[in-house]
């Protein structure tokens, strides 16, 4: 289950390319299935079927232009998980020449998702 969902930055390449940090409840859940809509000039990201995990970004008018033109949006999501990725305590200082170096594991996701205009 989809515990918070932030966008942390909008950007326009060929396509609009959100960016959007997603915060699990449990390392098991695998269950996140985004959505995203621009109801005016407020583009709405959410999980299907969890309404109170969602986020709202106000778009400028080349956003808006660029996002009505495809009608869709690349969606770079960052997962973490509460109580799992924190501060590692004896982490290696340059990781590029040590054998056993210490890393967190960052997942990360890429997709394509179609706007409801």
């Amino acid at each position: 289950m989809v515990k918070a969902i932030e966008i942390t930055k909008v950007s326009i390449r060929d396509r609009l390319v959100v960016d959007a940090d997603v915060r699990m409840s449990d390392p098991q859940d695998f269950d996140f299935s985004p959505r995203a809509s621009i109801d005016g000039s407020t583009l709405s990201l959410r999980n299907e079927g969890d309404e109170e995990a969602a986020t709202n970004f106000e778009l400028d008018s080349d956003q808006m232009t660029t996002a009505e033109r495809d009608r869709m949006l690349e969606l770079r999501v960052k997962f973490s998980v509460e109580g799992m990725h924190g501060v590692l305590t004896h982490k290696t200082k340059n990781t590029r020449i040590a054998p056993n170096a210490k890393k967190l594991a960052e997942p990360r996701w890429k997709t394509l998702l179609p706007l409801v205009l």
